[in-house]
């Protein structure tokens, strides 16, 4: 992944009128890479053991105990409708944080923090799958790849794992037919 140019050195941030760049840790999830910004992420955690939820959504990979708070992860491989790699043990939780609450986002690998120029971020092409257009906040062309960034309140959102089967979903109806009249 190729990222923006390093800053002025020693002043912190860009030079003067220099939009500052933002900042996406980089996932990779079944061979894609993503961006998940900074500022929503809290930490990174290598494996973990996980608590299956039954009855639960498929892309509620189960549930951790951070340091005694209960934390839904979410497999971004299922809520994104890819490919699940088989993993075992090996993938990776970046924690983030929607409205005062902690999520795991499992995904295959953790890269580095890229700093990209605001002025390269795309709206979502037309041409991009129609569930991750409403999972995502922008693009941004690399120079090995698109970028995929992120937007956590809709990842976490219990809709968003619904995207991929709407279709699919029955049509509405009575749970018990009724009786007819005799």
């Amino acid at each position: 992944m190729t990222a923006a140019p390093p800053v002025a050195a020693g002043t912190g941030g860009p030079p003067p009128g220099v939009p500052h760049p933002e900042q996406v840790v980089g996932v990779t999830v079944a061979g894609q890479v993503f961006g998940i910004p900074v500022p929503r992420v809290r930490e990174v955690l290598g494996p973990r053991p996980l608590t299956r939820v039954p009855l639960a959504a498929p892309e509620v990979a189960g549930l951790l105990n951070l340091r005694g708070r209960i934390v839904t992860v979410i497999d971004l491989a299922r809520r994104l409708d890819m490919p699940a790699p088989g993993r075992p043990g090996r993938a990776m939780n970046v924690m983030v944080e929607h409205e005062g609450e902690l999520y795991g986002l499992l995904v295959d690998a953790v890269g580095e923090v890229l700093a990209l120029p605001p002025a390269g971020r795309e709206a979502p092409p037309a041409t991009l799958d129609r569930r991750w257009r409403r999972l995502c906040d922008g693009i941004h062309r690399l120079a090995d790849g698109v970028l995929v960034v992120l937007d956590v309140p809709r990842l976490i959102e219990p809709e968003a794992g619904r995207l991929g089967r709407d279709r699919e979903a029955p049509a509405p109806g009575p749970a018990h037919p009724s009786p007819s009249p005799g």
